[in-house]
């Protein structure tokens, strides 16, 4: 569920494997993508918050104003909620560190504002500690794609030519060389704003509900329960910024049967507002295909061998 290239079904980078969160505030529990892995799968610690009734009620980084209290307001919370938020690893578009989640207190305080009344306070906090994992995973994901095009489409196509399992490690190589050359270098990118559009379905997700209709049986699935668009300040290497739109579908599968863990699936990838955008996703996915068709996996599992 994670392919680039306009918002067409059949153009897709293989996408990455998200396992169980960590404790830690700055943790990312993020493994690289591999070349045969067709989803990202995105696996709670609590099962209890993985219903997409939930997630679908939670925006993305929700860094809550100061009305929304932090205290217990409501004869109808049945137990005590954590009033400490946890810090994302996640840049603040405008330089002031990095984006904070809701503590459980302010989430269940919000979504009450909302008119979610039936939300149970003891799952508050498994759904906050998804919450902030799914969003850590799609940060990762946005970082990807930056580390790729965020100097230039030509530099992407250098990247993406080696294949998406040699894509990251190519990328960190090549910066490093312009560092030390002094041509300058992009910098890190981060989140300048966010919206939730769950009642709007992207092209790409419209696209797949209709293939499924003609081919149920290679492109059945749910349409997504969620999608998020997320505005990300990209700086280039002359020092030139951006901002670029990323969008979010959230996809929810059949249970884990091993751990019978939630899962679910991230599709992130640029907005198509313009040509450029439309160019990344295809040199994303062309370059995967490009290294496969020429050989490279070949020769990469024959010098493994050799070794």
């Amino acid at each position: 569920m994670h392919k680039p290239a306009g918002d067409s079904a059949a153009t897709a980078p293989p996408p990455s494997i998200i396992t169980k969160p960590t404790n830690s505030a700055q943790a990312c529990p993020y493994v690289p993508p591999t070349a045969d892995q067709k989803t990202q799968q995105v696996q709670p610690a609590e099962p209890s918050a993985g219903s997409p009734s939930y997630i679908s009620k939670l925006n993305p980084l929700n860094y809550m104003p100061k009305s929304i209290s932090n205290q217990r307001d409501h004869d109808e919370q049945s137990v005590d909620l954590p009033l400490s938020r946890e810090a994302s690893t996640i840049p603040r578009g405008d330089g002031q560190g990095t984006w904070e989640y809701p503590s459980p207190q302010q989430m269940y305080n919000a979504m009450l504002r909302k008119g979610y009344t039936d939300t149970p306070a003891e799952h508050v906090e498994s759904m906050v500690a998804v919450h902030n994992f799914l969003n850590e995973g799609a940060w990762q994901e946005i970082v990807e794609w930056e580390k790729r095009f965020s100097a230039g489409l030509k530099r992407g196509w250098e990247v993406c030519r080696r294949g998406e399992e040699n894509a990251g490690v190519f990328a960190e190589m090549m910066a490093r060389r312009d560092a030390i050359a002094g041509n300058g270098e992009a910098r890190d990118p981060s989140l300048v704003r966010f919206m939730g559009r769950p009642s709007e379905l992207t092209p790409k997700a419209r696209m797949l509900q209709v293939m499924g209709w003609l081919y149920p049986s290679k492109y059945e699935t749910e349409p997504p329960f969620d999608r998020h668009d997320w505005f990300v300040r990209r700086v280039h290497p002359d020092g030139t910024e951006r901002e670029k739109r990323y969008v979010i579908d959230y996809y929810s599968a059949p249970e884990d049967e091993s751990t019978g863990e939630p899962v679910f699936y991230l599709d992130v990838r640029p907005a198509v507002d313009g040509p450029l955008d439309a160019a990344e996703r295809v040199v994303r996915w062309g370059g995967d295909v490009w290294w496969r068709a020429s050989g490279g996996s070949v020769r990469e599992e024959l010098a493994k061998l050799k070794k």
